[in-house]
């Protein structure tokens, strides 16, 4: 197995603090994999055989409901663990990842997660934290779809993911990887033709440009007075 450098994980928040030999324990069992754009790291319901931890790009985690419906769950950005189905007791995969750029990952085996979190007992804690922080969300869009007006949850969807991976530019804040109308649509339970419709308005209205798989936020503090319900 391919020696694999420390300091691609020595400054990440899953990793933080530990010392170099710990890191270079952690990384003999890892694997780099790179996956282009559209390629899928793994199947929902796939056998739980590797857990990963992205270094580079940025992966769609989708859902296919029981009635057939597809939704996307979130997005993994660089330095966040993924895949650990054995950290919530499962044996498969919930849902589905893909690489919307060319992304590059650690995987591990699946078995060494007990041995791993056995002598470091910081990464179960540190997962555990990620988990919650996620169930948390769920929970938190799961109650806007059943409770609020669908302007509002394209709203809050925008400044989520203007905060997870938003980079300031002169004409605003850019969502900084290709999103869909489709994929805004999937985050919050809503149609197509409706999130075009909604952001068409918002786009005549200067506070967001789009384009092919992008989104400019151009009024922030617009959009989130939409989001707290005081747009009007």
């Amino acid at each position: 197995m391919s020696h694999i450098d420390r300091s691609l994980i020595a400054e990440l928040p899953l990793f933080a603090d530990m010392p170099a030999a710990a890191l270079d324990d952690i990384l003999h069992e890892a694997r780099s994999l790179r996956y282009p754009k559209g390629k899928a790291v793994f199947q929902q319901n796939e056998e739980a055989h590797s857990f990963f931890v992205l270094l580079h790009g940025r992966l769609r985690v989708t859902q296919v409901t029981a009635d057939g419906q597809q939704i996307v769950v979130r997005f993994v950005g660089p330095g966040e663990i993924f895949g650990v189905a054995q950290a919530i007791g499962r044996k498969d995969y919930p849902g589905t990842a893909t690489a919307v750029t060319d992304s590059i990952a650690l995987a591990w085996p699946a078995s060494a997660w007990q041995p791993m979190i056995a002598r470091y007992p910081q990464l179960a804690s540190r997962t555990l934290q990620t988990v919650g922080g996620r169930l948390q969300d769920a929970h938190s869009r799961l109650r806007e779809i059943s409770t609020e007006q669908v302007e509002r949850r394209v709203a809050r969807a925008l400044l989520r993911l203007t905060h997870q991976a938003g980079r300031k530019t002169p004409e605003g804040v850019l969502v900084d990887f290709p999103v869909t109308r489709q994929d805004i649509a999937e985050l919050t339970g809503t149609t197509l033709y409706t999130v075009s419709r909604i952001l068409s308005a918002w786009e005549s209205n200067g506070w967001v440009e789009g384009g092919r798989q992008r989104i400019l936020v151009r009024d922030p503090h617009r959009i989130f007075l939409l989001a707290e319900g005081d747009g009007t």
